[in-house]
């Protein structure tokens, strides 16, 4: 199959695109090079025959166009977005423009290059969001969000991708295209830009500086390994029932206050600091405007329907983690100087 990948120098694009290589497929990342992609996250793939890559912005609809008419993709996974919380609440304005209509150009240019092409059976749009799109859950464990719990998103970022799914939906419904959809819960691990937790976490302990939490460190997330995502997107790609969307979780909740202590233990036993231990720069700061309080996904309906599930604990992960930030010194250094990510390194929160 050829797949055509958007957002694929981005964390877990790049990890689609060099398991989907690793598997022989063909691939085409479309990527925009804005400041979160890095083309050294598929350095390993990139003199592979199976393996180009098209510098294009899904807000241009000229460049979309093209780019199907010269690719002909069997399968699209629409993973480009501008995905960070905090970025969404100083600035909105670029969530909304490519979430939203970003994602509005690739539905019209995937319905173009299908119906051109005699609507073929075997033609996939997988569009890719998150469970940010539910909103909160209470702190009972026995609550988690299925595909069938409302939508109730409680940022400028959820809200924006909110809308991209709705407008898969609907070009699903009226207009026929074969479309699937998934949420995924919060990724981590390798190739992680950093301005997320979890890098931000490592990189500030390793640096000496303020691990910072945001308000008491209670806010439950799902954490996922994101080779473990890749491995099951590519499986609802290929195999998820049409206009079906599917909810991919990591079954591993954490509060951040636990996430945080497990990567300073780990750290304790990698590299141990000079003086004190890691959990003593732990630093709780003021919470966020509408920080959701927790996220858990039900993952029944890809276990049942697809077979699907997580490999990874997340014990497993973030040693794998933290151990891959500090033998790849050479490429997260770079990435400090990037556009605030050294401000942000002050702040984190998932």
């Amino acid at each position: 199959m050829k797949l055509l990948v958007t957002g694929g120098a981005g964390f877990i694009g790049s990890a689609v695109v060099r398991l989907a290589v690793a598997r022989g497929h063909q691939v085409v990342n479309l990527d925009a090079l804005t400041y979160a992609a890095n083309l050294a996250n598929v350095a390993p793939v990139a003199d592979s025959p199976l393996y180009a890559f098209q510098q294009a912005d899904i807000r241009d609809r000229a460049a979309l166009d093209a780019a199907f008419a010269t690719h002909q993709p069997d399968i699209v996974l629409h993973l480009a977005a501008e995905s960070h919380v905090d970025r969404s609440i100083d600035g909105p304005a670029d969530f909304i423009d490519t979430n939203i209509t970003g994602t509005f150009n690739m539905l019209e240019a995937a319905r173009k290059y299908w119906q051109a092409a005699g609507r073929p059976g075997g033609f996939r749009f997988h569009h890719v969001s998150t469970d940010e799109v539910f909103g909160s859950l209470p702190a009972d464990p026995a609550v988690q969000f299925t595909e069938a719990t409302a939508y109730d998103p409680c940022s400028p970022y959820s809200a924006s991708k909110a809308a991209s799914d709705h407008l898969v939906r609907a070009w699903f419904e009226t207009y026929g295209l074969p479309v699937v959809l998934s949420n995924c819960s919060n990724n981590y691990g390798p190739y992680h830009f950093p301005e997320k937790l979890i890098p931000v976490v490592i990189l500030n302990a390793l640096a000496e500086r303020a691990l910072p939490i945001y308000g008491d460190g209670s806010n439950i997330r799902d954490w996922l390994y994101v080779e473990d995502h890749a491995d099951a997107l590519l499986l609802v790609a290929t195999k998820g029932a049409l206009g079906r969307s599917y909810n991919i979780g990591g079954e591993n909740e954490r509060t951040n206050l636990q996430l945080v202590q497990t990567i300073c233990a780990i750290l304790e036993r990698l590299r141990p600091r000079d003086t004190g231990v890691y959990a003593d720069l732990i630093t709780f700061v003021a919470d966020r405007p509408g920080h959701d309080a927790r996220y858990a996904i039900d993952p029944t309906r890809i276990r049942t329907e697809l077979g699907w599930r997580p490999s990874v604990t997340v014990e497993e992960g973030l040693e794998r983690t933290v151990r891959w930030y500090l033998d790849n010194e050479a490429w997260w250094r770079p990435l400090l100087g990037r556009q605030g990510v050294g401000q942000r390194l002050g702040r984190a929160g998932p």
